[in-house]
């Protein structure tokens, strides 16, 4: 689709507060779309340029940006898949290996990867902001008219697979959301009751 975004506001800009219907319609419908069934295309350079402008306008208290992104597309998501299949081989673990098939098949992942700045605003809510990131490209992805998933698995915590990506000391994987044309639509899974799960305080 063609990216028709309005050009950023600058800095102090007043930015004027309007419904938007749309948008309630969008995430009362939202679902994310099961990675083994995206294929080709992925979002373009100029969309995901524009994705991730729309992922980084997320909370971030203390305006530290404490996150990044690493891009795995094409021959290079291949060769990083086959290094943790590798990694899972070499241990024997053959339901590792199988569990790759969610990050081999989209045409792209997005690795958001959390990366806690010393500050006095708590890790725990720099944490919570790349949380949001995550959650936010997702919803862009899939606003956009691409079928995307958000997922975590072990090579998001195994420290030598999280080395093959690139991590520093203090590091964490917030999320590989992935992106592309879904095959077939999703299907609606189970919802939570809300009043189920709220509480008046009373004092």
């Amino acid at each position: 689709m063609t990216v028709a975004l309005p050009p950023a506001p600058e800095f102090g800009a007043l930015i004027p507060l309007a419904p938007a219907p749309q948008v309630l319609e969008f995430l009362a419908l939202r679902r994310s779309t099961s990675a083994v069934t995206l294929g080709a295309p992925a979002p373009t350079l100029d969309e995901l340029d524009a994705l991730l402008r729309l992922a980084t306008r997320v909370p971030d208290h203390g305006k530290l940006a404490p996150w990044r992104f690493v891009l795995l597309e094409s021959d290079a998501k291949a060769a990083f898949a086959a290094r943790l299949e590798a990694l899972a081989q070499a241990r024997g673990d053959a339901q590792a290996a199988a569990k790759l098939a969610k990050l081999k098949v989209p045409p792209l992942a997005v690795v958001v990867i959390a990366s806690p700045k010393p500050a006095a605003i708590p890790e725990w809510e720099q944490l919570l902001s790349a949380g949001a990131v995550c959650t936010t490209l997702l919803y862009a992805a899939l606003a956009m008219g691409y079928g995307a998933n958000w997922i975590t698995d072990w090579y998001s915590y195994d420290p030598e697979a999280t080395a093959v990506l690139g991590l520093t000391p203090g590091e964490r994987v917030a999320g590989f959301v992935l992106m592309g044309t879904p095959r077939e639509p999703p299907l609606e899974r189970e919802r939570p009751t809300p009043a189920s799960l709220v509480s008046r305080w009373e004092g």
